[in-house]
């Protein structure tokens, strides 16, 4: 008799129940596959080529080495620094945390620059 699986279905609101390694963050990319539209109103299709176009995603999960994000925050990274997986059905990236390149939350809002003086 072989062991279950274990669940790695999201929760209601989308997090994963894994315990990540070191510096991982599991990220589930935000739907930006629709078309969008410039400033001057052209419309620029969802399969135009874009070059080096950084992406926002929210983080389901994260290791216990990671120090600057937390579950639920939104980041930007770039596409080409990613390793995709699945878990039930759904796609996630994963990423070490020196690939991401900005953190948006409410609690950095007032934090300044984030430069090391």
């Amino acid at each position: 008799m072989t062991d279950p699986l274990p669940d790695t279905s999201p929760s209601i609101d989308g997090f994963v129940p894994i315990k990540l390694l070191h510096d991982r963050v599991l990220v589930r990319e935000e739907d930006d596959a629709r078309e969008r539209r410039s400033l001057g109103g052209i419309v620029i299709p969802a399969t135009a080529q874009m070059g080096r176009r950084l992406v926002w995603a929210k983080v389901v999960a994260m290791g216990p080495n990671v120090r600057s994000v937390e579950i639920g925050d939104r980041v930007l990274f770039e596409p080409e620094d990613r390793g995709l997986v699945e878990l039930q059905g759904i796609s996630y990236v994963l990423l070490r945390e020196r690939d991401v390149h900005a953190v948006a939350a409410s609690r950095h809002s007032n934090d300044g620059t984030g430069l090391y003086l």
